[in-house]
């Protein structure tokens, strides 16, 4: 009974929630079983709140026993990513330097789901505050992938994907810079879906680059995600950035799932060299099942791709420099006084402090940020890398006049082995390219499993991308080829997955 509570979907357990077949305290003591059993391996989690989750749990129950309407997902268990202020729970951001922090107040995702009475099981792992591509940055060790557990499960929220994959939960909240909830989805076999720039909350959301980030949903099927998609969107008078629009009917899309006469667009750009070949054959299958599925799909050129990794990596660490200034060991965070310094003064305590908390690829990508906003360099970096973004979004604004939806592997290689390319940042930044420029020009995207590949026997992605608030049609293409997939393959991709202990 146990297992089988673990391995449903979302939508299964709100179902059997909902008749009263199952209660949700049963549903989230399975899944805190499940993660004391098999998390020693995975790591996907940094702090698991049994006892918090649990009476979130029983007091659904009681609400539900007493005949209140309650939300659709009320009673289902859900994850959160680190990076989110969850009042009462530690926040670390994979960080030393905020260790122990426990935030007075929650960010708006966490309330709406609070709010909307899911038990919250604990926070994931990630890259610390974000930086990085495969969950090895965190500096409380790294999420192991469940499909082999020596490789990255991807990043910066590899532990979102890595718990959703492991079935220790059913959802799980991630967040996106430049790809960090769509790659580890792709690397993971898991959906994973970045909203529009400003269609989810960031009030409350530690930032790493605030024109970039944006919270979404991890998930195991399409409708999963467009039901926790629509419970976390709409707009937030706390933050500037929101939008002011209703949320689009993503969880009708994904109802729908009908591709006939839909226009999909293939991305030349992001192909060939460089892409593993079973990444692109399992893509190439993939585009093959929406043409008899009645899409028509053309070629699209976005000339200004070639620009995108490069523009992104002044940008981001740009905004990552001014934002994390603020972590000056005076109002909150870690505190290092400087050795062998008897009376020092601020500026020591910070540096001493900043050196002790911070990782490596944090203070990498500070000093690059930092060095690009320097005087006589801004206009040439940082400014040249804004005009890059406009460009890129007029590309992609004449492509979507032609196309309904672009298609492209999410990432251009299956799951690397641990450690492979700590000590090579430009051959892990590269990891990127598929993903990085939906942020940059503000637009959703959402990575679903297709396969694995041939070489390795590891899940591959594929990509969607929309225009901005267009998030409806990611769901309505990608439920479609959820449902041809399944045909093929007789089930889910995570039910054809190797039979290890971690995922069993």
């Amino acid at each position: 009974m146990s297992s089988d509570l673990t391995r449903k979907t979302a939508d299964e357990l709100a179902r059997a929630l909902s008749a009263e077949e199952v209660s949700s305290v049963e549903v989230t003591r399975a899944l805190v079983d499940r993660i004391e059993s098999v998390d020693g391996s995975i790591h996907a989690f940094l702090h698991v709140d049994a006892e918090g989750a649990l009476a979130a749990a029983a007091d659904v129950d009681r609400r539900r026993a007493d005949g209140d309407q309650l939300p659709y997902l009320a009673g289902v268990p859900i994850a959160i990513k680190d990076v989110l202020a969850t009042k009462g729970m530690p926040t670390t951001c994979g960080s030393k330097i905020l260790d122990g922090w426990i935030p007075p107040y929650d960010a708006t995702v966490t309330a709406r789901i609070k709010a909307a009475g899911l038990p919250i099981l604990g926070k994931t792992n990630m890259d610390e505050f974000a930086m990085g591509s495969s969950t090895e940055h965190s500096a409380y060790g790294p999420t192991h992938n469940p499909w082999d557990t020596t490789r990255i499960p991807g990043g910066s929220g590899g532990g979102s994907a890595a718990a959703v994959a492991a079935f220790e939960a059913p959802l799980a909240i991630g967040t996106d810079t430049g790809g960090s909830i769509r790659q580890p989805g792709a690397l993971t076999g898991t959906v994973g879906v970045k909203p529009t720039y400003g269609g989810v909350s960031r009030y409350g959301l530690v930032a790493m680059a605030s024109s970039l980030d944006q919270a979404g949903p991890v998930t195991r099927t399409v409708l999963d995600a467009a039901l926790l998609h629509e419970l976390i969107a709409g707009h937030d008078p706390m933050d500037s950035t929101s939008i002011p629009d209703a949320v689009p009917a993503v969880v009708a899309a994904a109802r729908r799932a009908d591709v006939k006469g839909l226009r999909i667009g293939i991305v030349r750009e992001l192909g060939g060299e460089g892409f593993q070949p079973g990444v692109e054959a399992r893509f190439t299958e993939a585009v093959e099942l929406l043409t008899s599925a009645g899409a028509e799909v053309v070629e699209v050129s976005i000339p200004s791709l070639r620009y995108a990794l490069g523009a992104y990596y002044l940008v981001m660490p740009s905004e990552a420099s001014s934002n994390l200034a603020k972590f000056d060991a005076m109002r909150y965070g870690v505190r290092v006084p400087p050795a062998g310094v008897d009376d020092p003064s601020a500026e020591q305590v910070m540096a001493s402090s900043r050196d002790a908390g911070f990782g490596d690829e944090v203070k990498r990508r500070i000093i690059l940020g930092t060095y690009a906003l320097s005087s006589g360099y801004y206009d040439a970096y940082y400014g040249s890398a804004q005009k890059v973004r406009t460009i890129l979004s007029r590309d992609f604004a004449a492509a979507f006049a032609d196309v309904d939806v672009l298609v492209s592997p999410t990432s251009p290689t299956t799951a690397y082995p641990l450690g492979d390319k700590l000590d090579d940042p430009l051959a892990m930044y590269l990891g990127d390219v598929a993903t990085i420029p939906a942020n940059l020009v503000g637009i959703p995207g959402l990575s679903l499993p297709v396969g694995l590949a041939d070489e390795d026997d590891l899940p591959v992605g594929l990509q969607f991308l929309a225009p901005q608030k267009a998030d409806d049609r990611l769901y309505n293409a990608a439920a479609a080829l959820e449902q041809l997939l399944e045909q093929k393959w007789g089930g889910t991709l995570l039910s054809r997955a190797p039979e290890l202990e971690a995922i069993r």
